[in-house]
């Protein structure tokens, strides 16, 4: 069942005692993560390895984007939906009561409520992904939308936007960069696992000499998994699969087999 889960070389199929995982550490006490250390008795760290970095209302003016001129909001992310009303705050700016919202996902929307009364609001919402997205874009073409995002975003929805003639604005509203990780320099971990291109690029930022050597990389992801290969590491272990749709699912069957529990 392991066959599939990793590279084809053996040499490198080595007991894990260690993980990094390159997001924050989950609230609370219920984890799949927590759950997989104490199961296996390994050790699973957590640590950023991106950082968000808000744009400010001066850099904001100068891409000279009304918010109020526009019909709609499309919103990818929570940091999304935070930066852009804090920028409105910052810039005097009240959002209309007819704004319609157009989210990615369930989560996003919920998250709305932070800022709006969801109920009083044209809110239109995605399955999960961009393309579930696209399709409720389709049925709305009249609308002028403002796509807030960071300074590194797909393609998919404003390749969208402009590619069937849709009025748009694209606004930057914060920055992705990565995080100062010096502290890990002389630290080492059997598995590091990453969950996006800029964490890779991250990575190299803070260690331009890395050498992975015995470290075992898992990326979830296409995107991440070509940004491993693009930056001449190899790629240990990958998810989703079929029989792992979750990063920890693939960790435990990497894990199940190198251990040989």
């Amino acid at each position: 069942m392991g066959e599939e889960l990793m590279t084809s070389d053996k040499s490198r199929l080595k007991k894990v005692s260690s993980v990094l995982v390159s997001q924050p550490k989950p609230a609370g006490d219920k984890s799949p993560y927590f759950n997989l250390a104490e199961k296996y008795n390994i050790k699973i760290d957590f640590r950023p390895f991106i950082q968000i970095d808000p744009v400010d209302a001066k850099e904001f003016r100068k891409q000279k984007v009304d918010i109020l001129s526009h019909s709609a909001v499309i919103f990818t992310s929570r940091n999304a939906v935070d930066h852009f009303f804090r920028l409105a705050k910052e810039n005097k700016v009240e959002i209309p009561a007819d704004m319609k919202y157009f989210c990615i996902s369930e989560q996003t929307s919920n998250y709305l409520q932070k800022y709006i009364v969801i109920r009083k609001r044209k809110i239109f919402t995605g399955s999960r992904t961009a393309a579930d997205l696209i399709e409720v874009l389709k049925k709305h073409k009249n609308e002028k939308y403002i796509f807030p995002c960071s300074n590194i975003r797909k393609n998919d929805i404003p390749d969208f936007l402009k590619n069937n003639g849709y009025e748009y604005s694209e606004a930057i509203i914060y920055e992705t960069v990565a995080s100062d990780l010096s502290d890990l320099a002389d630290v080492n971990y059997d598995v590091i696992a990453f969950f996006s291109p800029s964490g890779i690029n991250s990575l190299l930022v803070n260690f331009p000499d890395f050498k992975q050597n015995n470290t075992r990389i898992a990326a979830f992801g296409p995107t991440t998994a070509k940004a491993v290969k693009d930056a001449g590491l190899i790629l240990d272990i990958q998810a989703p699969l079929p029989n792992a749709p979750s990063m920890t699912g693939a960790l435990e069957l990497y894990i199940k087999e190198a251990n040989g529990v």
